[in-house]
C-alpha cells in the first residue's frame, strides 16, 4: 500500500481531466491524475479526432468534384485503406505514449489504474502494481466521461452490437451497416461508412438530428438518401439476433426485418460513475453528477456536497456532452481552484472567470455530415420555450456572392434567432459546405450580446460566404 498527498486529485485523463490539471499546476498547485484506460480519453481514440479523420477524405473529394477544372483532375475513387490508415494515425494507433509524455512535461504525476472515492478527499487507485491511496488537500475532480448507452432490447447485447468505439476503430468496412439512432454519432457514421462503400440503413425513431432546427434534419436526411442511405424515420427495434453466419437481424415493431453485417447502436450516453465510489460520499453509483456553475457536485438537497471539495467536469455532469465545452469547464474550474487555495476572489457570477455560463447560453457545435451543420445558442423552439420574444430570420446561403465561387451548385441555409426585447442574437444555425469555419463569429456575437445595430458595422469581406451576415441583417431590417 502506497499513500501520497496532493492539492488536487483528478479521476480521468481525457482532454477535460488533462486541462483542469494543467490549469491548476500552472497556478502552483500539485495535481495527480488517475486513468484506467488511455491517457487522452474518448476524444483522442474513439470520438472527435478519429471520426473526423474518417469523414474528411470523402468530404474533400466531394468538394473537388463540385469545382469545374478541379474535378477533371480526379481520376479515381476514394482509397478506403488509406482513409483507415489516416484514421489510425489520428488515433495514435491507440497508444498513449505522446499523451503520457505531455503529462510528464507538465509535471503532472499519472497513476494508472481504477480510481475510486473511499472517503472525503480520498481516492484509492487499484493498478497492476497494487493499491495506492491518494489524498487531496483541497479537491477531487471527477472527469470520467460517458460510455455508449445500450438499451434493453431483446437479444441486443447478446448480438454484440457496435457502439461508437467499435465503429470508429473498425479494421474493415462492413458490406451492410445498420444503425439504431438518428443523432450526431448516427448521422456522422452513416455519412462516413456510406462514403467508404457500406450499404447503410438508419433506424431513426425520432428522425435525423431532431434536436436541431427542423431544416437541419430535412437537409441531412435528403443528402443521406441521395448517397444511398436508407433512412427509416419512426422505426423501432423490437428484437435483435446474430446468426451463425455473423449476420445481424433486427426485427422492427412493425414486424419488418432489417439484415446487416454489423449493427451500430447510437442512441445516447451513460455516465461512467458506476464504480467510482459515489456511495462512499452519499451519492448513487451510476448517476449523473449534478453541479453548480462552479462545477461543485451537488447533493440530493441541491447544495454542494460537504464543504464543496468534490467537483465534476465534462460529460459526466450532463451539462453539455461536447469535448470543447468540457475543456471550457476545466479551464474555469482549474483557475477557480487556484483562486480558492490562494484565498483570491472566486467569480462564479454570470460570465464570471470561474463560471461555465456558456453551457446554457452559447454552446457551439459542428456536425460533420454532408451537408455540414454548425450551430450555436438556442434553436427558435428552445428560445420560445425559455420565454423569449423571438424573431426568426432565414437566408439562402446559395444567394451570397462567395457561395458560387466556393462550389458549383452550392446549397445551404442560415437562420438567426433574435431576442426582440434586447435586440441581440440568441441562436444561429448554418447548413452547407464548410460552414464550420463561419461558426465562431456567431459564437462571439451571442456571448458578447452584440446589439444588432452594432453588427451593421461588422462588414463581411467580399466575395465570401460570410456575406450572409449582411444579408441576414438586411432581412431583419425589412
Amino acid at each position: 500500500m502506497v499513500a501520497e498527498t496532493y492539492d488536487v486529485v483528478v479521476i480521468g485523463a481525457g482532454p477535460v481531466g488533462e486541462n483542469v490539471a494543467d490549469r491548476a499546476v500552472q497556478g502552483g498547485l500539485s495535481v495527480a491524475v488517475v486513468e484506467r484506460e488511455l491517457v487522452g480519453g474518448e476524444c483522442s481514440y474513439w470520438a472527435c479526432m478519429p471520426t473526423k479523420a474518417l469523414l474528411r477524405s470523402a468530404a474533400a473529394l466531394r468538394a473537388v468534384r463540385k469545382l469545374p477544372g478541379a474535378r477533371e483532375a480526379v481520376t479515381g475513387e476514394l482509397d478506403v485503406a488509406a482513409v483507415l490508415r489516416r484514421r489510425d494515425a489520428f488515433a495514435s494507433d491507440w497508444k498513449d505514449d505522446g499523451q503520457v509524455a505531455w503529462l510528464e512535461s507538465a509535471g503532472i504525476p499519472l497513476y494508472r489504474g481504477h480510481g475510486r472515492l473511499t472517503a472525503e478527499r480520498v481516492v484509492e487507485v487499484t493498478g497492476e502494481n497494487g493499491v495506492t491511496t491518494l489524498t487531496a488537500r483541497h479537491a477531487v475532480v471527477v472527469a470520467t466521461g460517458t460510455g455508449a448507452l445500450v438499451p434493453d432490447i431483446e437479444g441486443l447485447r447478446a448480438s454484440k452490437p457496435w457502439t461508437s468505439r467499435e465503429t470508429v476503430a473498425a479494421k474493415e468496412v462492413p458490406g451492410r451497416l445498420a444503425i439504431i439512432g438518428g443523432g450526431v454519432v448516427a448521422s456522422e457514421m452513416a455519412t462516413a461508412f456510406s462514403s467508404l462503400g457500406a450499404t447503410v440503413e438508419m433506424l431513426a425513431r425520432d428522425g435525423v438530428l431532431h434536436m436541431q432546427e427542423p431544416f437541419v434534419g430535412e437537409r441531412v436526411t435528403a443528402a443521406l438518401q441521395e448517397a444511398g442511405v436508407t433512412v427509416r424515420v419512426g422505426a423501432e427495434a423490437a428484437s435483435v439476433r446474430r446468426d451463425d453466419d455473423g449476420s445481424v437481424h433486427i426485427t422492427l415493431k412493425t414486424g419488418e426485418e432489417v439484415v446487416a453485417d454489423e449493427l451500430l447502436v447510437a442512441i445516447g450516453r451513460t455516465p461512467n460513475t458506476e464504480d467510482v465510489g459515489l456511495d462512499s460520499v452519499g451519492l448513487k453509483p451510476g448517476s449523473w453528477l449534478a453541479v453548480d456553475d462552479a462545477m461543485r457536485v451537488l447533493g440530493e438537497d441541491g447544495t454542494p456536497l460537504g464543504e464543496g471539495w468534490l467537483y465534476a467536469i465534462g460529460d459526466v455532469n450532463r451539462r453539455v456532452l461536447l469535448t470543447h465545452q468540457g475543456k471550457y469547464q476545466a479551464r474555469a474550474l482549474g483557475d477557480g481552484l487556484v483562486a480558492r487555495v490562494k484565498g483570491e476572489t472566486v467569480d462564479v457570477g454570470p460570465w464570471g472567470r470561474h463560471a461555465a455560463t456558456a453551457d446554457e447560453r452559447a454552446v457551439p457545435q459542428v456536425v460533420f455530415t454532408e451537408p455540414e451543420i454548425a450551430a450555436v445558442g438556442l434553436t427558435a423552439a428552445a428560445a420560445e420555450a425559455a420565454g423569449l420574444r423571438v424573431r426568426v430570420v432565414d437566408y439562402d446561403l446559395a444567394a451570397t456572392a462567395g457561395s458560387s465561387l466556393h462550389a458549383e451548385g452550392y446549397s445551404g441555409h442560415a437562420r438567426m434567432v433574435v431576442d426582440e426585447d434586447r435586440k441581440v442574437i440568441v441562436g444561429f444555425t448554418l447548413v452547407g459546405p464548410d460552414v464550420a469555419e463561419l461558426l465562431h463569429a456567431a459564437t462571439i456575437a451571442i456571448v458578447a450580446e452584440v446589439p444588432l445595430d452594432r453588427l451593421w458595422h461588422a462588414v463581411p469581406s467580399f466575395p465570401t460566404v460570410s456575406e450572409v451576415w449582411l444579408r441576414l441583417l438586411e432581412a431583419y431590417g425589412r
